[in-house]
């Protein structure tokens, strides 16, 4: 552990070492703010403005109607929605009455929902009709005893509803008729029907709130328990670390809320200091979200790489007005050097990189967004955040200033464990011998200057053991192809060769309209890299498969590439 805590020199003056949280549960944390700020606007949804007091009325309500259909503290309910009012709406309610959120990747196939709600336990989910079918073909394998639909045309201006009724309900797989289903209802009409108040219910901090599924990118998901503390303590972490001001700023939602940085940097944080969500259904949709900034002007945008990436290099950019956007926090995968450049350049917004994790709920370094940001870096450790780096091979030896190795955390936004799985638990969160709370290991392999900015080398999984037994990290070759001109996206494979091990493999996504060899890519990498780490193949592409937060899934790159050897 590093003792002497160099970073906190560079903290900016409003950011404490140690922050005394407010003992309080994310729902009170509402209610306290629909008090201060009742008709200031919680969420913009298709232009539509929805104010606290109207919410936290639809909060209550929901969870009236779960708590008649039997939910209890404790029981899991699942969200399977995009990114709309009824998300928030859900999320808050379960919390209120004692449940627990499980929220759901909204572009999950019926295999990854039927894991998910199986592992969870889940019997209640809330869903959209166009995603209804899903839940429809593996209900009868889960131990779902209700579904919820939602309407996504329910919280639309007048006219937008109208048009989209008329137009486009049946086209895009809205049109849905539940009458014959058992036990499956239209979310409106449940909380037409309910009490405007659920029955009061204490919540412990140290109570589980949330099911956080983690493993998009490695691999089977597990569910990462988060408690009230957890979700409420990363939240206030934020808002101090942004100096966040109460009633002022909106924040651009296009980070799929399921996800824990959308979770806490624009849900939780917003109940906190009263922000506006502006919801964005589709983050794939630039031109919506370009439409979006222009018009309702948000000042707080979180983000991931791939976002950044795609406004920077829109061919119309200028059409639109950026210019509200004042902080933007990247996170969710490395932030190449060139992208955040450009996009500062292009827009004026302070654009700098943080780092988290789901297993912390899941922030817990940031560069200052107003301080010294260090390009290249994941900033600092937040404020009661504690970090050691060790030796990957055995995990137990302390490794000190510019050593690579894992990185570890300890703070109180870290999980209490994998639901229902103790080795993996075990494995993840390590008992100090010292003494004081576990380590969460992390997996990702980082090192500290000496000035206690932090910075990711590259997942302890992804590392390529190239020829002599070299390390190599394909994070460093994403950062150099980012730099050549004529690059969109890039990533760094290692691929197997018989009887040689592994060697690296780029996938290059050009910029539109550029053209180029696999040599020109191969020079270029021979020109800036040690030769072990220089590739030996190239793949063109015209996109890479991603999360729906953004980050490249390697996996699958390798997945395809074992799959196209075993032809051969």
């Amino acid at each position: 552990m590093f003792k002497e805590k160099p970073w906190l020199k560079f903290y900016e003056p409003h950011v404490p070492e140690h922050i005394d949280y407010p003992k309080i549960t994310l729902p009170e944390a509402l209610e306290e703010t629909v008090r201060r700020h009742p008709d200031f606007p919680a969420m913009i949804f298709m232009n539509n403005k929805i104010s606290y007091r109207e919410h936290n009325a639809a909060v209550n309500r929901f969870a009236a109607a779960l708590q008649e259909l039997g939910v209890k503290k404790g029981d899991r309910v699942a969200i399977y929605l995009p990114n709309c009012p009824q998300f928030p709406i859900a999320y808050y309610a379960i919390l209120c009455i004692g449940g627990v959120v499980v929220p759901c990747n909204p572009v999950y196939t019926a295999r990854e929902m039927k894991h998910q709600l199986n592992d969870s336990g889940a019997e209640i989910i809330i869903t959209l009709s166009s995603m209804y079918p899903i839940i429809k073909q593996i209900r009868a394998d889960t131990k779902l005893r209700h579904v919820v639909v939602a309407k996504i045309k329910t919280y639309f201006p007048p006219l937008t509803k109208l048009l989209f009724t008329l137009l486009l309900e049946k086209k895009k797989g809205h049109k849905l008729d539940i009458s014959g289903d058992a036990n499956t209802y239209w979310f409106t009409d449940l909380m037409a029907k309910a009490s405007e108040k659920p029955r009061p219910i204490e919540n412990n901090w140290d109570d589980t709130a949330v099911l956080m599924y983690t493993g998009g990118t490695t691999g089977v998901s597990k569910g990462a328990q988060l408690t009230h503390k957890n979700i409420l303590v990363n939240a206030y972490q934020c808002k101090v670390w942004l100096n966040a001001k109460e009633a002022e700023d909106i924040s651009m939602t296009a980070l799929p809320l399921y996800h824990s940085y959308a979770m806490t940097t624009c849900m939780n944080l917003g109940t906190l200091v009263a922000s506006t969500l502006l919801l964005i259904p589709d983050p794939r949709n630039l031109e919506d979200v370009l439409k979006n900034i222009t018009k309702h002007k948000p000042t707080h945008y979180p983000g991931v790489p791939a976002m950044y990436v795609a406004i920077s290099n829109h061919p119309d950019l200028s059409k639109y007005d950026v210019s509200s956007i004042k902080a933007c926090i990247s996170g969710a995968a490395p932030l190449p050097v060139e992208v955040q450049q450009r996009f500062q350049e292009l827009t004026g917004a302070r654009l700098v990189e943080g780092y988290g994790l789901s297993e912390a709920t899941p922030v817990t370094h940031s560069n200052p967004v107003f301080g010294e940001n260090r390009i290249g870096t994941i900033g600092l450790p937040w404020p009661d955040t504690e970090v050691k780096i060790v030796d990957a091979d055995t995990g137990k030896k302390v490794l000190g200033v510019g050593e690579v190795g894992e990185l570890c955390i300890r703070g109180p936004q870290v999980m209490n464990g994998y639901w229902n799985k103790p080795t993996e638990t075990a494995n993840t969160l390590r008992s100090d011998p010292e003494g004081g709370d576990p380590w969460l290991y992390t997996g990702d392999l980082a090192s500290m200057d000496e000035d206690g900015y932090f910075q990711i080398v590259d997942r302890k999984k992804d590392m390529i053991l190239g020829a002599g037994g070299y390390n190599i990290y394909p994070v460093e070759i994403d950062k150099l192809l980012y730099e050549h001109p004529k690059v969109l996206e890039a990533a760094a494979v290692g691929v197997p060769v018989p009887g040689k091990g592994e060697r690296v493999k780029i996938y290059i996504v050009l910029k539109q309209g550029e053209t180029a060899t696999k040599e020109e890519f191969i020079d270029f990498c021979k020109e800036n890299l040690a030769p072990y780490k220089v590739p030996k193949f190239v793949e063109f592409r015209d996109e890479l498969p991603k999360t729906l937060v953004g980050k490249v899934l390697r996996r699958v790159l390798l997945e395809e590439e074992l799959k196209k050897q075993a032809e051969q």
